[in-house]
């Protein structure tokens, strides 16, 4: 079973920073595309960022410059490092991640939880 857990979430105020980590376990053979999004509100869910296996990165224009993704292969997790926040990042966070079950060699998509960002005055 694979499994992908994220944390990191928080309470802060406009301007500051948090940084969110999601960690994949179980039984898992390699993972392709990792990546965040996120869900606010009344609002449908919205990517944020992505990054492949080679640490290349994409991000949504209204975070370009604001929030920094990384990865690391060995421990098989994801950051999503968020500066400069404002109100309208308040959301739930997700981990999204493209894995091959080591039991099957087949290839899914899976979900965190989510983690809850507020960014309020």
């Amino acid at each position: 079973q694979v499994q992908l857990a994220e944390s990191g979430g928080g309470s802060v105020q406009p301007g500051g920073s948090l940084r969110l980590t999601c960690e994949a376990s179980g039984n898992i053979d390699s993972i392709n595309i990792m990546g965040w999004f996120r869900q606010a509100p009344g609002k449908q869910r919205e990517l944020v960022a992505l990054i492949d296996s080679d640490g290349g990165a994409n991000y949504e224009d209204f975070v370009k410059g604001r929030f920094i993704i990384s990865r690391d292969n060995a421990k098989r997790t994801t950051d999503l490092q968020m500066n400069g926040l404002r109100p309208e990042d308040t959301a739930v966070y997700y981990c999204n991640a493209n894995i091959r079950s080591a039991v099957d060699l087949t290839w899914r998509d899976y979900w965190g939880k989510g983690t809850l960002v507020t960014v309020s005055s």
